[in-house]
């Protein structure tokens, strides 16, 4: 989901799997060197021009008492170099190795001294890693009018989703074209609350979207008895351990009887885990991920964030490693996941891009009531079929030589003598550590969408051979009741 990655990331992500032939190798050399190894935010600034909202410093049951704050949404530009802020394992980070840049307005780690970006993306797979995403911004929406709200700035089913369940979805661009202005994650924790995770890159961009949104809602005719508020859990801690061990070092943990088999992928539940001798408050554990592991993304209260991510640690190095965003790069994209200012933007829409699934089949109509419904609507439906389906689509590649990176053109094979013709851009690419193979995500003209096309991609001016592949790359392992899917 995250957007703005740095120039420092980029260039470590181009040099990570540089020699991905001989990664198994590596990584098994340094998995017998597992054991050797070593051991709050900023405030927003305050615009007099801004809307404010209050903060729950909380995210428990409702008997739970609670204590707000304000802040303030600003539309300003992402703050410098300097303004960075940090998430509450910023120093944990830096005890293990942890190598920071600038990513979404936060310090962040791109990969750790124990392991490489190409080991730690194979750890993941086989092991265990945890990810620290703090850096999204948490955010709970809540009031009579919670569902309906959402049900206009997103193509989602709020009302009919059950409750503690989760769905990918999009917050649509108010120009009615259908665009995606933020991917989101939306768990629903009761009929009138809702758990709402988005991109920290997008944060000003989304306060802004959500406080006029908001305030526009709660002063229309008919909704007196629906208003609806929003509040941000800054400083709080968000982890995720994904992996095939993720399931053993979370059970290890917990300080009550739980299931895990019964929570399946989408789904969350309140627990409570044990650390430091102590038990931490109700945690909101949803099981899933951006990797396509089975996995769980764990919200913690900024006090207790540093003493949790230590107890799942102490599972020990053989089962679980910190990674950084150069592996969850490489990572998601292997599982065919969007990354938001690269393959999703304000001028894509969830047709164009293969998200049409995060529409239910009760708002596919052009009067569902959310933003650019008519123009979806149209989109969903093929020329052939009559309607105006779209001209380009997102397609997983595999590509032979140099890999692509993102805005690479793709063009046509110019074999016998005919001209290449441009059909589209890469969004996003990197060597497959799993797969030995170059792979990349991109747009592509329709009718060109097709696994097994066979296109040319410019990498550095230089034609290079691939093959439209569908995605996910690699097999995802969601957990979905019976065995991995």
């Amino acid at each position: 989901m995250q957007s703005t990655r740095s120039s420092t990331l980029s260039r470590a992500l181009r040099t990570a799997v540089r020699s991905h032939p001989h990664t198994a190798k590596r990584y098994n050399t340094s998995i017998a060197l597992l054991s050797q190894r070593q051991q709050p935010q900023q405030p927003q600034p305050t615009h007099s021009n801004s809307l404010s909202r209050p903060v729950y410093t909380t995210l428990h049951h409702p008997q739970t008492q609670t204590k707000t704050q304000t802040r303030h949404a600003s539309s300003s530009a992402s703050p410098s170099s300097s303004d960075l802020q940090k998430t509450p394992l910023y120093d944990l980070h830096l005890a293990h190795g942890g190598k920071m840049v600038p990513f979404g307005g936060f310090h962040m780690p791109v990969q750790y001294s124990s392991l490489g970006v190409a080991q730690s993306h194979l750890f993941t797979r086989s092991h265990a890693s945890l990810f620290d995403v703090s850096h999204m911004v948490q955010r709970l929406i809540s009031g009579p009018g919670a569902a309906s709200f959402l049900e206009r700035i997103t193509p989602s089913g709020c009302k009919g989703l059950e409750v503690h369940k989760s769905t990918l979805s999009a917050l649509m661009t108010l120009d009615g074209k259908g665009g995606i202005s933020d991917d989101t994650i939306i768990t629903k924790l009761a009929e009138d609350k809702f758990y709402v995770v988005t991109n920290a890159g997008c944060r000003e961009k989304d306060n802004d979207y959500i406080d006029r949104e908001m305030a526009k809602w709660n002063t229309e005719m008919g909704h007196e008895e629906l208003k609806v508020k929003e509040e941000q859990l800054d400083g709080w801690g968000l982890v995720a351990i994904q992996g095939p061990k993720a399931v053993e070092i979370l059970q290890g943990v917990l300080a009550e009887e739980l299931d895990l088999k019964k929570l399946l992928f989408g789904g969350s539940v309140f627990a409570k885990v044990k650390y430091d001798g102590k038990v931490s408050s109700p945690l909101l554990i949803s099981r899933g991920g951006y990797t396509g592991e089975d996995g769980f993304e764990i919200s913690i209260p900024p006090a207790e964030t540093v003493g949790v991510t230590e107890a799942f640690l102490a599972a020990g190095p053989e089962k679980i490693q910190l990674a950084g965003l150069g592996a969850r790069d490489s990572l998601r994209l292997e599982a065919g996941m969007c990354l938001y200012g690269h393959d999703l933007n304000d001028t894509i829409t969830p047709v164009e891009a293969g998200l049409s699934w995060i529409i239910p089949k009760e708002r596919r109509g052009e009067n569902a009531g959310y933003y650019g419904a008519d123009v979806i609507a149209k989109q969903l439906v093929p020329r052939s079929k009559g309607g105006a389906g779209v001209q380009r689509r997102r397609i997983g590649l595999l590509v032979e030589g140099a890999p692509a990176r993102e805005g690479a053109e793709i063009v046509s094979r110019s074999e016998d003598g005919k001209e290449a013709v441009s059909l589209g851009t890469v969004t996003s690419g990197c060597p497959s550590p799993s797969l030995g193979k170059n792979i990349a995500m991109g747009y592509i003209k329709d009718g060109f969408h097709k696994a097994g096309t066979e296109v040319d991609i410019l990498v550095r001016g230089r034609p290079r051979k691939a093959v439209v592949t569908k995605m996910p790359f690699v097999p995802t392992k969601y957990w979905k009741g019976i065995a991995p899917v």
